[in-house]
């Protein structure tokens, strides 16, 4: 059972102005609970129990929201900044009213999969180092790729401040003066696809993360799009 809560906040979280908007509206009679005029916006209600409605509207309670963002170059993995553009910039307005924060960041020049969430625990998991959770990214690489590099990926390569990576999976895709990849890595370290890279005296010059875990970016989404998880894919982020 989830807990309880004033309404004004609850209302306040789907987007209906300040507490003080809001009692106007309760108030003005333009909220119900279970089918009865609210009189009291600080009046406690269980949302996931009780029918709210705002101006004849039911609002459907959601305790953790999960959305799959296609992050856009030149945006920040982050909440707020005073000077990039974050993630939650670009959020839908109708999700602005959440508490929402990327789950692990990828790199301002970096496209592709950023989970946005309110569930901590969930999070947690899935940047846990101990988890060793999957994440798969697509790459140019100013280079030839060779096998020589797909041995030194799978046996880990030493990075600039040398700290050695655990094994990790590159395919290459295209073999050239610019080599496209696809490579598999179960850490987060900070750049480390460039850095491992960097470390094979070869550079990355676009990166996009294809997947987390078993969550894989669905391609119909244009850059700085995003998309609400149905509940099997949430699933797969918890297998």
């Amino acid at each position: 059972m989830e807990d309880r809560q004033r309404l004004d906040k609850v209302l306040s979280n789907f987007g209906f102005g300040s507490r003080k908007e809001i009692k106007s509206a309760v108030k003005a009679g333009l909220v119900k609970i279970d089918g009865i005029t609210a009189k009291d916006s600080g009046a406690y209600v269980n949302p996931a129990e009780n029918a709210i409605e705002m101006n004849g509207e039911r609002l459907y309670y959601r305790k953790y929201i999960y959305l799959m963002m296609n992050k856009p170059r030149g945006v920040i993995s982050a909440t707020a900044d005073n000077k990039q553009k974050t993630v939650f910039d670009i959020l839908p307005e109708e999700y602005k009213c959440f508490d929402l924060f990327p789950a692990g960041r990828l790199d301002i020049d970096t496209e592709g999969l950023v989970l946005m969430t309110n569930d901590g625990q969930l999070a947690h998991e899935i940047l846990s180092p101990k988890k060793h959770v999957t994440k798969q990214y697509y790459a140019h690489i100013s280079g030839e790729v060779d096998s020589s590099d797909i041995e030194a990926f799978k046996n880990g390569v030493v990075l600039g401040d040398g700290y050695k990576t655990l094994p990790a999976q590159l395919e290459i895709l295209k073999s050239g003066e610019l080599s496209e990849i696809r490579l598999s890595i179960v850490e987060g370290k900070f750049h480390q696809v460039k850095r491992m890279f960097e470390a094979v005296n070869k550079k990355v010059v676009y990166l996009k993360r294809l997947s987390m875990g078993k969550l894989k970016l669905d391609e119909t989404l244009g850059l700085g799009e995003c998309k609400e998880l149905e509940e099997e894919e949430v699933a797969l982020l918890k297998a």
